[in-house]
Protein backbone atom coordinates (compact mmCIF):
# COMPACT_ATOMS: atom_id res chain seq x y z
CA UNK A 1 0.00 0.00 0.00
CA UNK A 2 1.35 3.41 -0.98
CA UNK A 3 2.50 5.63 1.87
CA UNK A 4 1.03 8.89 0.61
CA UNK A 5 2.38 11.02 3.46
CA UNK A 6 5.85 9.66 2.82
CA UNK A 7 5.48 10.69 -0.82
CA UNK A 8 4.48 14.17 0.31
CA UNK A 9 7.49 14.35 2.61
CA UNK A 10 9.78 13.15 -0.18
CA UNK A 11 8.41 15.95 -2.37
CA UNK A 12 9.81 18.45 0.13
CA UNK A 13 6.69 19.19 2.20
CA UNK A 14 7.10 18.83 5.95
CA UNK A 15 3.90 17.46 7.51
CA UNK A 16 3.02 19.24 10.75
CA UNK A 17 0.05 18.77 13.09
CA UNK A 18 -2.14 21.77 13.86
CA UNK A 19 -3.30 20.58 17.26
CA UNK A 20 -2.07 19.73 20.74
CA UNK A 21 -3.60 18.46 23.97
CA UNK A 22 -2.43 16.69 27.09
CA UNK A 23 -4.53 13.68 26.15
CA UNK A 24 -2.66 13.47 22.85
CA UNK A 25 0.60 13.64 24.78
CA UNK A 26 -0.21 11.25 27.62
CA UNK A 27 -1.75 8.65 25.31
CA UNK A 28 1.27 8.59 23.04
CA UNK A 29 -0.86 9.82 20.16
CA UNK A 30 1.53 12.57 19.14
CA UNK A 31 4.50 10.23 19.15
CA UNK A 32 2.49 7.76 17.08
CA UNK A 33 1.77 10.42 14.48
CA UNK A 34 5.47 11.26 14.42
CA UNK A 35 6.45 7.64 13.91
CA UNK A 36 3.65 6.44 11.63
CA UNK A 37 2.32 9.52 9.79
CA UNK A 38 5.58 11.43 9.20
CA UNK A 39 4.44 14.32 11.41
CA UNK A 40 7.53 16.49 11.90
CA UNK A 41 6.21 19.48 13.83
CA UNK A 42 3.31 20.93 15.83
CA UNK A 43 1.47 24.26 15.75
CA UNK A 44 -0.87 25.56 18.44
CA UNK A 45 -3.09 28.59 19.02
CA UNK A 46 -5.41 29.86 21.78
CA UNK A 47 -8.41 28.05 20.28
CA UNK A 48 -6.60 24.72 20.38
CA UNK A 49 -5.62 25.21 24.02
CA UNK A 50 -9.11 26.32 25.06
CA UNK A 51 -10.56 23.13 23.63
CA UNK A 52 -7.80 20.94 25.08
CA UNK A 53 -8.20 22.30 28.60
CA UNK A 54 -11.94 21.72 28.59
CA UNK A 55 -11.82 18.15 27.33
CA UNK A 56 -9.51 16.25 29.66
CA UNK A 57 -9.11 15.39 33.31
CA UNK A 58 -5.33 15.30 32.78
CA UNK A 59 -5.26 19.01 33.65
CA UNK A 60 -7.08 18.66 36.97
CA UNK A 61 -4.04 18.05 39.18
CA UNK A 62 -2.29 21.11 37.79
CA UNK A 63 -5.39 23.26 38.07
CA UNK A 64 -5.74 22.25 41.73
CA UNK A 65 -2.08 23.06 42.40
CA UNK A 66 -2.41 26.43 40.68
CA UNK A 67 -5.58 27.20 42.64
CA UNK A 68 -3.84 26.23 45.89
CA UNK A 69 -1.01 28.62 45.06
CA UNK A 70 -3.63 31.30 44.32
CA UNK A 71 -1.96 32.29 41.06
CA UNK A 72 -3.72 34.73 38.76
CA UNK A 73 -5.33 33.45 35.58
CA UNK A 74 -2.66 34.87 33.24
CA UNK A 75 0.06 32.90 35.03
CA UNK A 76 -2.14 29.82 35.18
CA UNK A 77 -2.69 29.86 31.42
CA UNK A 78 1.03 30.13 30.80
CA UNK A 79 1.84 27.33 33.24
CA UNK A 80 -0.75 25.04 31.64
CA UNK A 81 0.15 25.75 28.03
CA UNK A 82 3.92 25.79 28.42
CA UNK A 83 3.73 22.45 30.24
CA UNK A 84 2.10 20.89 27.18
CA UNK A 85 4.42 22.60 24.71
CA UNK A 86 7.52 21.57 26.67
CA UNK A 87 6.28 17.97 26.67
CA UNK A 88 5.53 18.15 22.94
CA UNK A 89 9.02 19.52 22.27
CA UNK A 90 10.45 16.45 24.00
CA UNK A 91 8.24 14.12 21.95
CA UNK A 92 9.31 15.82 18.72
CA UNK A 93 13.00 15.96 19.65
CA UNK A 94 13.93 12.96 17.44
CA UNK A 95 12.61 14.87 14.40
CA UNK A 96 14.57 17.93 15.46
CA UNK A 97 17.81 16.02 15.91
CA UNK A 98 17.30 13.98 12.75
CA UNK A 99 16.73 17.06 10.59
CA UNK A 100 19.64 19.11 11.93
CA UNK A 101 17.22 21.40 13.74
CA UNK A 102 14.97 22.15 10.78
CA UNK A 103 11.91 20.14 11.81
CA UNK A 104 10.69 18.78 15.13
CA UNK A 105 9.48 22.25 16.10
CA UNK A 106 6.54 23.07 18.38
CA UNK A 107 4.93 26.53 18.36
CA UNK A 108 3.41 28.58 21.15
CA UNK A 109 1.83 31.98 20.55
CA UNK A 110 2.39 35.27 22.32
CA UNK A 111 -0.68 36.91 23.80
CA UNK A 112 -2.55 38.10 20.67
CA UNK A 113 -3.79 41.14 22.58
CA UNK A 114 -0.23 42.47 22.22
CA UNK A 115 -0.23 42.06 18.43
CA UNK A 116 0.04 45.82 17.95
CA UNK A 117 2.60 46.39 20.71
CA UNK A 118 6.10 45.41 19.60
CA UNK A 119 7.78 45.86 22.99
CA UNK A 120 5.27 43.66 24.83
CA UNK A 121 5.48 41.04 22.10
CA UNK A 122 9.28 40.81 22.37
CA UNK A 123 9.14 40.72 26.17
CA UNK A 124 6.64 37.87 26.13
CA UNK A 125 8.57 36.01 23.44
CA UNK A 126 11.63 36.09 25.68
CA UNK A 127 9.59 34.94 28.70
CA UNK A 128 8.03 32.02 26.78
CA UNK A 129 11.41 31.00 25.40
CA UNK A 130 12.76 30.88 28.95
CA UNK A 131 9.71 29.09 30.36
CA UNK A 132 9.67 26.26 27.82
CA UNK A 133 13.46 26.05 27.64
CA UNK A 134 13.70 23.74 24.64
CA UNK A 135 15.79 24.36 21.51
CA UNK A 136 13.03 23.11 19.20
CA UNK A 137 10.49 25.72 20.30
CA UNK A 138 8.97 28.31 17.98
CA UNK A 139 7.47 31.53 19.35
CA UNK A 140 4.47 32.56 17.24
CA UNK A 141 4.26 36.28 16.49
CA UNK A 142 1.43 37.78 14.39
CA UNK A 143 2.55 39.54 11.20
CA UNK A 144 0.95 42.87 11.97
CA UNK A 145 2.82 46.04 11.01
CA UNK A 146 3.93 46.40 14.62
CA UNK A 147 4.82 42.74 14.71
CA UNK A 148 7.46 43.14 12.01
CA UNK A 149 9.93 44.89 14.28
CA UNK A 150 9.12 42.42 17.05
CA UNK A 151 10.03 39.56 14.70
CA UNK A 152 13.40 41.14 13.95
CA UNK A 153 14.13 41.93 17.60
CA UNK A 154 13.12 38.45 18.77
CA UNK A 155 15.30 36.71 16.19
CA UNK A 156 18.15 39.05 17.13
CA UNK A 157 17.97 37.53 20.63
CA UNK A 158 18.60 34.08 19.16
CA UNK A 159 14.97 33.04 19.58
CA UNK A 160 13.27 30.97 16.87
CA UNK A 161 10.05 32.42 15.45
CA UNK A 162 6.91 31.22 13.69
CA UNK A 163 5.43 34.31 12.03
CA UNK A 164 1.67 33.81 11.92
CA UNK A 165 -1.41 35.39 10.35
CA UNK A 166 0.14 36.25 6.97
CA UNK A 167 -2.47 36.74 4.29
CA UNK A 168 -1.02 39.06 1.66
CA UNK A 169 2.00 39.08 -0.62
CA UNK A 170 3.36 42.49 0.37
CA UNK A 171 3.16 41.65 4.06
CA UNK A 172 4.89 38.35 3.34
CA UNK A 173 7.74 40.21 1.65
CA UNK A 174 8.00 42.45 4.72
CA UNK A 175 8.12 39.35 6.94
CA UNK A 176 11.03 37.92 4.98
CA UNK A 177 12.81 41.28 5.27
CA UNK A 178 12.24 41.21 9.04
CA UNK A 179 13.66 37.69 9.14
CA UNK A 180 16.82 38.61 7.23
CA UNK A 181 17.35 41.68 9.40
CA UNK A 182 16.83 39.61 12.52
CA UNK A 183 19.42 37.04 11.50
CA UNK A 184 21.91 39.74 10.59
CA UNK A 185 21.47 41.26 14.04
CA UNK A 186 21.65 37.83 15.68
CA UNK A 187 24.95 37.20 13.94
CA UNK A 188 26.26 40.57 15.10
CA UNK A 189 25.13 39.66 18.63
CA UNK A 190 27.22 36.49 18.52
CA UNK A 191 24.41 33.94 18.17
CA UNK A 192 24.86 30.65 16.30
CA UNK A 193 22.63 31.07 13.25
CA UNK A 194 22.39 27.31 12.73
CA UNK A 195 20.37 27.08 15.96
CA UNK A 196 17.79 29.71 14.94
CA UNK A 197 14.76 28.52 13.01
CA UNK A 198 11.77 30.26 11.47
CA UNK A 199 8.68 29.63 9.39
CA UNK A 200 6.28 32.12 7.83
CA UNK A 201 2.69 30.93 8.28
CA UNK A 202 0.79 31.94 5.16
CA UNK A 203 -2.94 31.38 5.64
CA UNK A 204 -4.80 29.64 2.85
CA UNK A 205 -8.43 28.55 3.22
CA UNK A 206 -9.58 31.76 4.89
CA UNK A 207 -8.67 33.60 1.68
CA UNK A 208 -11.09 31.46 -0.32
CA UNK A 209 -13.77 31.88 2.33
CA UNK A 210 -13.60 35.68 2.10
CA UNK A 211 -13.16 35.88 -1.67
CA UNK A 212 -15.88 33.31 -2.39
CA UNK A 213 -18.30 35.31 -0.26
CA UNK A 214 -17.59 38.39 -2.36
CA UNK A 215 -17.82 36.45 -5.63
CA UNK A 216 -21.20 35.08 -4.58
CA UNK A 217 -22.34 38.63 -3.91
CA UNK A 218 -21.25 39.70 -7.41
CA UNK A 219 -23.31 36.80 -8.69
CA UNK A 220 -22.25 36.66 -12.34
CA UNK A 221 -21.23 33.42 -14.03
CA UNK A 222 -17.75 34.84 -14.53
CA UNK A 223 -17.47 35.59 -10.81
CA UNK A 224 -18.80 32.22 -9.70
CA UNK A 225 -16.30 30.47 -11.99
CA UNK A 226 -13.50 31.98 -9.91
CA UNK A 227 -14.66 30.47 -6.62
CA UNK A 228 -12.07 28.31 -4.90
CA UNK A 229 -9.13 29.69 -6.89
CA UNK A 230 -7.88 32.72 -4.96
CA UNK A 231 -6.27 30.97 -1.99
CA UNK A 232 -4.07 28.62 -3.96
CA UNK A 233 -3.07 31.37 -6.41
CA UNK A 234 -2.18 33.66 -3.51
CA UNK A 235 0.01 30.99 -1.89
CA UNK A 236 1.67 30.09 -5.17
CA UNK A 237 2.69 33.70 -5.72
CA UNK A 238 3.99 33.81 -2.15
CA UNK A 239 6.27 30.89 -2.97
CA UNK A 240 7.54 32.78 -6.00
CA UNK A 241 8.60 35.61 -3.69
CA UNK A 242 10.18 33.11 -1.33
CA UNK A 243 12.36 31.65 -4.08
CA UNK A 244 13.48 35.14 -5.11
CA UNK A 245 14.46 36.22 -1.60
CA UNK A 246 16.21 32.98 -0.72
CA UNK A 247 18.34 32.97 -3.85
CA UNK A 248 19.64 36.51 -3.22
CA UNK A 249 23.22 37.38 -2.34
CA UNK A 250 22.02 38.74 0.98
CA UNK A 251 20.58 35.36 1.90
CA UNK A 252 23.61 33.46 0.60
CA UNK A 253 25.82 35.40 3.03
CA UNK A 254 23.63 34.32 5.94
CA UNK A 255 23.48 30.74 4.68
CA UNK A 256 27.26 30.68 4.57
CA UNK A 257 27.19 31.58 8.26
CA UNK A 258 25.02 28.53 8.98
CA UNK A 259 21.50 29.98 8.71
CA UNK A 260 18.48 27.94 7.68
CA UNK A 261 15.90 29.57 5.39
CA UNK A 262 12.58 30.76 6.73
CA UNK A 263 10.27 28.18 5.17
CA UNK A 264 6.76 29.04 3.98
CA UNK A 265 4.24 27.24 6.16
CA UNK A 266 0.78 26.73 4.67
CA UNK A 267 -1.69 27.31 7.51
CA UNK A 268 -5.47 27.10 7.64
CA UNK A 269 -5.42 24.11 5.29
CA UNK A 270 -8.67 22.43 6.28
CA UNK A 271 -11.31 22.90 3.63
CA UNK A 272 -14.11 25.20 4.77
CA UNK A 273 -16.32 24.61 1.71
CA UNK A 274 -17.66 21.02 1.54
CA UNK A 275 -17.87 21.35 -2.25
CA UNK A 276 -14.06 21.42 -2.42
CA UNK A 277 -11.79 18.41 -2.21
CA UNK A 278 -10.83 17.91 1.44
CA UNK A 279 -7.10 17.85 0.66
CA UNK A 280 -7.05 20.60 -1.98
CA UNK A 281 -4.86 22.91 0.12
CA UNK A 282 -2.27 20.16 0.41
CA UNK A 283 -2.31 18.76 -3.13
CA UNK A 284 -2.19 22.15 -4.82
CA UNK A 285 0.64 23.51 -2.66
CA UNK A 286 3.39 20.92 -3.03
CA UNK A 287 6.83 22.50 -3.34
CA UNK A 288 10.27 21.85 -1.96
CA UNK A 289 11.17 23.49 1.32
CA UNK A 290 7.61 24.10 2.55
CA UNK A 291 5.60 23.09 5.61
CA UNK A 292 1.92 22.19 5.65
CA UNK A 293 0.32 22.21 9.09
CA UNK A 294 -2.92 20.24 9.15
CA UNK A 295 -5.61 19.15 11.58
CA UNK A 296 -5.38 15.41 12.21
CA UNK A 297 -8.45 14.83 10.03
CA UNK A 298 -6.65 16.29 7.00
CA UNK A 299 -3.53 14.22 7.74
CA UNK A 300 -5.62 11.05 7.70
CA UNK A 301 -7.52 12.19 4.61
CA UNK A 302 -4.27 12.73 2.72
CA UNK A 303 -2.94 9.37 3.90
CA UNK A 304 -6.11 7.80 2.49
CA UNK A 305 -6.60 9.56 -0.84
CA UNK A 306 -4.13 12.39 -1.28
CA UNK A 307 -2.31 12.65 -4.60
CA UNK A 308 1.31 13.77 -4.71
CA UNK A 309 1.77 14.92 -8.30
CA UNK A 310 5.20 16.46 -7.88
CA UNK A 311 5.68 20.22 -7.62
CA UNK A 312 2.28 21.90 -8.04
CA UNK A 313 3.53 25.42 -7.31
CA UNK A 314 6.60 26.26 -9.39
CA UNK A 315 5.54 27.05 -12.93
CA UNK A 316 2.05 28.09 -11.86
CA UNK A 317 2.88 31.76 -11.37
CA UNK A 318 1.44 33.12 -14.62
CA UNK A 319 -1.80 31.21 -14.09
CA UNK A 320 -1.96 32.55 -10.53
CA UNK A 321 -1.48 36.11 -11.74
CA UNK A 322 -4.32 35.58 -14.21
CA UNK A 323 -6.58 34.53 -11.33
CA UNK A 324 -5.78 37.81 -9.60
CA UNK A 325 -6.45 39.78 -12.78
CA UNK A 326 -9.76 37.98 -13.27
CA UNK A 327 -10.76 38.69 -9.68
CA UNK A 328 -10.05 42.37 -10.19
CA UNK A 329 -12.06 42.36 -13.41
CA UNK A 330 -15.19 41.17 -11.59
CA UNK A 331 -14.74 43.74 -8.83
CA UNK A 332 -12.98 41.82 -6.03
CA UNK A 333 -10.54 44.14 -4.27
CA UNK A 334 -7.80 41.79 -3.06
CA UNK A 335 -6.10 44.53 -1.03
CA UNK A 336 -9.32 44.95 0.94
CA UNK A 337 -9.67 41.16 1.25
CA UNK A 338 -6.20 40.91 2.79
CA UNK A 339 -6.75 43.87 5.13
CA UNK A 340 -10.04 42.37 6.29
CA UNK A 341 -8.52 38.95 6.91
CA UNK A 342 -5.60 40.36 8.90
CA UNK A 343 -7.89 42.46 11.09
CA UNK A 344 -10.30 39.58 11.64
CA UNK A 345 -7.46 37.13 12.21
CA UNK A 346 -6.07 39.14 15.11
CA UNK A 347 -9.56 39.75 16.48
CA UNK A 348 -10.43 36.04 16.36
CA UNK A 349 -7.29 35.10 18.24
CA UNK A 350 -8.02 37.82 20.80
CA UNK A 351 -11.51 36.38 21.28
CA UNK A 352 -10.08 32.88 21.62
CA UNK A 353 -7.52 34.10 24.13
CA UNK A 354 -10.21 35.74 26.25
CA UNK A 355 -12.29 32.57 26.08
CA UNK A 356 -9.23 30.65 27.25
CA UNK A 357 -8.74 33.04 30.16
CA UNK A 358 -12.43 32.85 31.09
CA UNK A 359 -12.41 29.06 30.92
CA UNK A 360 -9.32 28.74 33.10
CA UNK A 361 -10.80 31.26 35.56
CA UNK A 362 -13.85 29.03 35.98
CA UNK A 363 -11.68 25.94 36.30
CA UNK A 364 -9.51 27.55 38.98
CA UNK A 365 -12.58 28.53 40.96
CA UNK A 366 -13.97 25.02 40.71
CA UNK A 367 -10.61 23.58 41.77
CA UNK A 368 -10.38 25.95 44.73
CA UNK A 369 -13.86 24.89 45.91
CA UNK A 370 -13.09 21.22 45.28
CA UNK A 371 -16.35 20.86 43.36
CA UNK A 372 -16.14 18.22 40.69
CA UNK A 373 -13.78 18.20 37.73
CA UNK A 374 -12.16 21.65 37.32
CA UNK A 375 -11.78 21.41 33.57
CA UNK A 376 -15.48 20.75 32.97
CA UNK A 377 -16.23 24.30 34.03
CA UNK A 378 -14.49 25.57 30.91
CA UNK A 379 -16.45 23.60 28.32
CA UNK A 380 -18.80 26.39 27.30
CA UNK A 381 -15.92 28.78 26.83
CA UNK A 382 -13.99 26.30 24.70
CA UNK A 383 -16.92 25.84 22.34
CA UNK A 384 -17.16 29.58 21.87
CA UNK A 385 -13.42 29.80 21.25
CA UNK A 386 -13.58 26.98 18.70
CA UNK A 387 -16.21 28.90 16.76
CA UNK A 388 -13.95 31.96 16.79
CA UNK A 389 -11.52 30.02 14.66
CA UNK A 390 -8.00 28.71 14.95
CA UNK A 391 -5.17 28.43 12.46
Amino acid sequence: MTDKLNELTAAGVAVWLDDLSRVRLSSGGLDQLRREKHVAGVTTNPTIFAKALSDADEYNWQLRDLATRDVDVEEAVRMLTTYDVRWACDVMRPSYDGSDGVDGRVSIEVDPRSAHDADKTVAEAKALWWLVDRPNLFIKIPATEEGLSAITDTLAEGISVNVTLIFGLDRYSAVMEAFLAGLEQAKANGHDLSKIGSVASFFVSRVDSEVDKRLEKVGSDQAKALKGKAAVANAQLAYERYTEVFSSDRWKALAAAGAHPQRPLWASTSTKNPDYRDVIYVEELIAAGTVNTMPESVIHAYADHGETRGDTVTGSYDAARKVFADLESVGVDMADVIATLEREGVEKFEVSWQELLDGVTKSLKAAAKGTGSPNKAAKGNAKSAEKAGGA
